[in-house]
């Protein structure tokens, strides 16, 4: 067993596609649109789905709104250095919420970004 994808609900597929790929640099994989359904399903991920877990980016047609809730935490992303990943993606319009820095009662270097729908994606940098 593996895990195959999390499914993200978005409101502006094109907005989060855009954040996905251009700033977090991750590729669309596949995209098919479901009209009896209403609905578009986007994967995008860093490497093939038959590699690696993937980011399943469900838009259904006509919601404007999504409540997260608090029982979701995050995506968590490996970064080489977590300073420069944040400074990229601030460069390319990404919204850094918390700066690069060793994490509280630890020394793991983390940050966070969020993507337009207010999902937290953590960095974390790779330990040498």
């Amino acid at each position: 067993m593996r895990i195959l994808h999390t499914m993200l609900r978005v409101v502006d597929l094109e907005k989060s596609l855009a954040f996905y790929t251009d700033v977090l640099g991750m590729k669309l994989l596949r995209r098919t649109d479901y009209p009896d359904g209403k609905f578009t399903l986007a994967f995008v991920g860093f490497a093939d789905e038959a590699h690696s877990a993937v980011i399943e980016l469900t838009h259904n047609w006509g919601v404007q709104a999504y409540e997260p809730g608090n029982a979701f935490g995050h995506i968590a992303i490996e970064v080489d250095n977590a300073y420069d990943a944040c400074e990229k993606i601030k460069q390319r319009g990404g919204k850094v919420v918390r700066e690069a820095g060793p994490m509280q009662h630890g020394s793991t270097v983390i940050a966070f970004v969020e993507d337009p729908d207010g999902y937290k994606i953590e960095l974390i940098q790779k330990k040498v």
